[in-house]
C-alpha cells in the first residue's frame, strides 16, 4: 500500500534523493534524508489514521487524542531512524534512496 502525500513534499523527496545521487560523499546527506524519513513518517500516520477519523466523524475529541498520540508515535520513530540514518555510509543511504525511488514508481 501507497499513501498520497502533498506535491511539495514529493518535490522535496525528489531534490533529497537527486542531490544524494549526484553527490554521495556530502556528509549533509545524512541529515536531508533523516529529516525526509520523519516528513513522510507523519505524512503517513495522518494520511493513515487521522484522515480515516475525520471521515468517520469521531469528534474533535476523539480526533485531537488520536493526533496527539500520532505526534508521540511519530516523534519515537523519527528519533530512532534519524539515529541510524545520520550514520550511514554513502553506499547506504544510496540504498535507502533506492529504495525510496522504488516506492514513489
Amino acid at each position: 500500500m501507497r499513501f498520497h502525500h502533498s506535491q511539495a513534499l514529493r518535490d522535496k523527496a525528489d531534490a533529497v534523493l537527486a542531490a544524494l545521487e549526484v553527490t554521495p560523499d556530502d556528509t549533509r546527506h545524512g541529515a536531508a534524508v533523516a529529516d525526509l524519513v520523519a516528513d513522510l513518517t507523519e505524512a503517513g500516520m495522518d494520511y493513515y489514521f487521522l484522515k480515516a477519523l475525520r471521515r468517520a466523524q469521531v469528534g474533535m475529541i476523539a480526533e485531537q487524542s488520536a493526533r496527539l498520540a500520532m505526534a508521540g508515535a511519530v516523534k519515537l520513530v523519527s528519533t530512532v531512524s534519524r539515529k541510524y540514518i545520520v550514520r550511514m555510509d554513502q553506499a547506504q543511504l544510496l540504498q535507502v534512496a533506492a529504495h525510496m525511488r522504488d516506492l514513489s514508481r
